[in-house]
């Protein structure tokens, strides 16, 4: 039953795809298929493997380790509040989202950028880069680009081949863009680690996955929306950061860690506040059901389908599509921080799989402005053409996490993890 829902879904996901296509009669049929199995494949070896879990496993311990070092920085700063030892005895909670999980952005920020100039993450992007030319037969600039989304942001990432964006195919632009919306970074990885530490086991190594093969998901959906018809753009990694020492590159690093964490934490707060706003005023027109009508029901009913189409069981659809909704018109952080809220049995081990998969990517409406003033910054000749893309891409994005939800979701079913 839940191979055929699988199955289903895949099939629903490249129809509806191909029939909101640019150019239908361009659409390669082989192509899709490509994709598809290299995602499958690359999903069976990252979970599958003894070697790779095992990696994966050291990866947890990592984060563990991370969070006890920013620990350290922040109750150092902020004393209890930041984690350190209360003064006092506490009847509740004393954990501060704010001060004691964000920071590990900053940390993570900073660390990042010492493997730039270390010229680690520059090695591991490069090597990446030549696997999707090879079996996703694009463009060397593309490559690139989407070989460091993997580990960086929506901007970041374009900026690594700014030079030759002018030059990129609409498909390719296209591309690139679903690929930024398809991933998140590596910069709030640990972050979403920790809030699901107790929902999924092995998190980390998940989400780490899930950008990993939500690339070939993404590139092989903007193909058909958009199909290549011109030219592919040859290019090569270039350095868009300028470091005099090691000292330097963590300045830099910390200094954008600093951006994303107030942006995190003002998001938060203006988003939490708007949906109870919007609850509140919603409260006022009649119930249905007995119960009163909020943006998160409303976001369950219509989103349940789509999940469905994942493999999620029905009489689960409605909280599943509750969170795949707040992901796709509020973030992902949200979307998270409501699924690690969950009452036990509300969604089941492999349903929580599967929309941990689904929500694990920067597909929402906030991002596009980001991505429209960024990469419309880097070639404000293309501006007009980026908008046009910016609402495609969400879309892109979206059904690239759904689809590597779905295939996590078969590989578990077949007991294969």
């Amino acid at each position: 039953m839940f191979l055929a829902q699988g199955l289903l879904g895949i099939l629903s996901f490249f129809t509806f795809l191909w029939m909101i296509s640019e150019n239908k009669t361009a659409v390669l049929k082989g192509s899709i298929v490509k994709g598809l199995l290299i995602q499958i494949i690359l999903a069976t070896l990252l979970t599958q493997f003894p070697v790779i879990r095992s990696s994966f496993e050291h990866l947890t311990k990592g984060v563990d380790a991370l969070k006890s070092a920013t620990e350290a920085g922040t109750s150092f700063v902020f004393g209890y509040l930041g984690g350190g030892s209360v003064p006092f005895e506490a009847t509740g909670s004393t954990f501060i989202f704010a001060l004691q999980a964000l920071p590990m952005i900053m940390v993570v920020s900073a660390l990042s950028m010492l493997m730039f100039y270390w010229g680690v993450l520059p090695w591991i992007v490069s090597k990446i880069s030549f696997f999707w030319r090879k079996t996703m037969n694009i463009g060397g600039a593309l490559g690139t680009a989407a070989a460091a989304k993997i580990f960086l942001g929506n901007i970041d990432a374009p900026l690594l081949v700014r030079p030759y964006l002018k030059d990129f195919s609409r498909s390719e632009l296209f591309a690139l863009m679903a690929c930024g919306m398809a991933t998140t970074s590596a910069t709030v990885m640990a972050l979403y680690a920790t809030i699901l530490k107790d929902v999924v086991p092995a998190t980390i190594g998940h989400i780490l996955t899930c950008s990993v093969i939500s690339i070939p998901a993404a590139l092989t959906i903007a193909r058909v929306m958009i199909p290549e018809t011109g030219k592919q753009t040859s290019g090569e990694f270039v350095m868009p950061y300028q470091f005099s020492n090691w000292m330097d590159a963590i300045s830099k690093g910390t200094s954008d860690g600093l951006n994303i964490f107030l942006n995190v934490a003002a998001m938060l707060i203006v988003v939490l506040a708007i949906v109870a706003l919007g609850n509140s005023a919603l409260s006022l027109l009649p119930h249905v059901g007995g119960e009163v009508i909020t943006f998160q029901r409303i976001f369950g009913i219509c989103f349940a389908p789509v999940t469905w189409l994942m493999g999620v069981p029905w009489e689960e659809t409605m909280t599943a599509g509750r969170l795949l909704g707040t992901k796709t018109v509020l973030n992902e952080v949200v979307a998270f921080i409501d699924m690690a809220k969950l009452r036990q049995g509300q969604l089941s081990d492999v349903s929580s799989l599967i929309m941990m998969y689904a929500l694990c990517g920067f597909a929402n409406f906030s991002a596009v402005g980001i991505v429209i003033g960024g990469m419309g910054a880097m070639v404000p000749e293309r501006r007009t053409e980026i908008v046009g893309l910016g609402l495609k891409s969400v879309i892109a994005g979206t059904l690239a996490t759904c689809l590597s939800g779905t295939i996590i979701g078969l590989l578990s079913r077949l007991n294969l993890f």
